[in-house]
């Protein structure tokens, strides 16, 4: 399965002052996966280490950051000889042993030689819960579901793909009724890579519910295996909460609607534990347009949004019957399957981190603002046909942006304030100033 993250794999072994390197992401978004795939193609050799429920390995980090002596006891416990030109050392789940990652530090420090990827689910958890993060000894790399390019590419649809990457318009106008279907498929199915490849195996979108069923009573387990007991029962109300919060017409979070008389105080430590385990992503309401814009978060509203389009499908109980309905798909649950797609993108294809904006006294809002290098672009998302933009049109005439954007099933077509990007090309938005 072709993951973009690859790329990024490859360009970090080939840094000169490379670090260790941690990969963020919830369970089951396909970090083992790639970790091994990565060491496979790119190594002659692969370390792989899992700490979850490992007690030698807790008592080996319990004895100190010797790196030799690290070294020599993960030789030991792999089979595997490590040498620093040819040997890629994993440490998986590694928030189940602290001190493996502070290690990290000592190996960034005393023997950068050595190829190190880490991770683990709860890392974010982990952290608030006081474990020692290596700040500044570490690289970074976040791993979400696929997206829609890489779902192209994964059904044999490459030159699909292609076409968005080389920005050829026209061609990818020719081929939209075939982009429309394909992206239905994707709404319904989502990136988690089980689901995607028990598709791509069976053809059979019931076997594919089954797997986001599971996968959705999985994450519902992991609530009362890892996080403060009397915190589960908010955390429960929360997620199950998000596909009707997003179905209402205003999209903010409000806690009244999932108890009477609920207060943001009850629900923050919920919220967080979840957001940390990369099962929900927060979109802030921004107070003013100008960059930059975390500067400008107005963090008593947000809307809240699920780690996959598939996934927010199945907790909704959408019926594949759906999929054949003409773009009945695109508009259920009010759009917001459409929103949540557009995110999705967003993040884990452009690597932006999204917003949104209202007006104090106006019921107009714009669906996602992104800050670009020095510009601020509003988007609009579009689920039906209807193109009327009346919320984007008095934001533009307002705010005078370089860039405004509506998505919609619409063709790509520039106009005098705007310019209207295909849902199945959304990706075109991170080369607007080329188009």
């Amino acid at each position: 399965m072709d993951r973009h993250a690859m790329k990024k794999l490859q360009a970090w072994k080939e840094e000169r002052n490379r670090k260790p390197l941690i990969m963020r992401g919830a369970r089951q978004v396909g970090k083992t996966w790639l970790m091994k795939e990565f060491g496979r193609t790119g190594f002659q050799n692969v370390a792989y280490v899992n700490f979850d429920n490992n007690p030698r390995m807790q008592s080996v980090f319990d004895g100190g950051y010797d790196t030799a002596r690290l070294i020599s006891a993960l030789q030991i416990e792999t089979g595997v000889r490590i040498t620093p030109e040819d040997t890629l050392i994993i440490f998986d789940e590694v928030q189940e042993v602290p001190k493996a990652l502070t290690s990290l530090k000592y190996f960034n420090e005393n023997a950068p030689e050595y190829a190190i990827v880490a991770a683990g689910s709860l890392l974010g958890v982990a952290l608030h819960q006081g474990t020692s993060f290596p700040v500044g000894k570490v690289d970074l790399l976040d791993l979400y579901p696929l997206n829609f390019r890489e779902f192209l590419n994964a059904t044999g649809h490459e030159q699909l793909n292609e076409l968005i990457g080389n920005r050829d318009v026209a061609l990818i106008t020719s081929f939209r009724g075939t982009y429309i279907d394909l992206l239905k498929q994707y709404y319904y199915i989502g990136g988690m890579p089980e689901a995607v490849t028990t598709y791509l195996e069976t053809q059979d979108f019931d076997a594919v519910r089954r797997i986001q069923k599971n996968l959705l009573i999985f994450y519902d387990q992991d609530f009362s295996k890892h996080a403060p007991t009397e915190i589960v029962p908010r955390m429960r109300m929360i997620w199950n909460a998000v596909p009707t919060q997003l179905a209402r017409e205003n999209r903010k979070f409000v806690y009244g609607q999932i108890r009477e008389g609920a207060r943001a105080k009850d629900f923050e430590l919920a919220i967080q534990w979840l957001e940390d385990c990369g099962l929900l992503t927060k979109v802030y309401r921004i107070t003013k347009p100008d960059v930059p814009l975390n500067a400008y978060i107005d963090a008593r509203s947000f809307k809240l949004y699920a780690l996959d389009v598939g996934l927010l499908g199945a907790m909704g109980d959408l019926d594949a019957r759906t999929l054949i309905e003409g773009s009945s798909i695109f508009e259920e649950f009010k759009g917001s399957l459409t929103e949540q797609y557009v995110l999705q993108q967003l993040i884990s294809d452009l690597g932006l981190r999204a917003f949104y904006h209202t007006t104090e006294r106006s019921s107009g809002e714009v669906d996602f603002l992104v800050q670009r290098g020095s510009n601020v672009i509003p988007i609009e998302v579009k689920a039906a046909e209807n193109l009327k933009s009346w919320s984007l049109r008095a934001y533009c005439d307002r705010y005078t942006p370089t860039y405004a954007v509506r998505t919609s099933l619409s063709d790509f077509r520039k106009e005098l304030w705007l310019v209207n990007i295909p849902l199945y090309a959304i990706a075109l938005l991170g080369s607007i100033e080329e188009l």
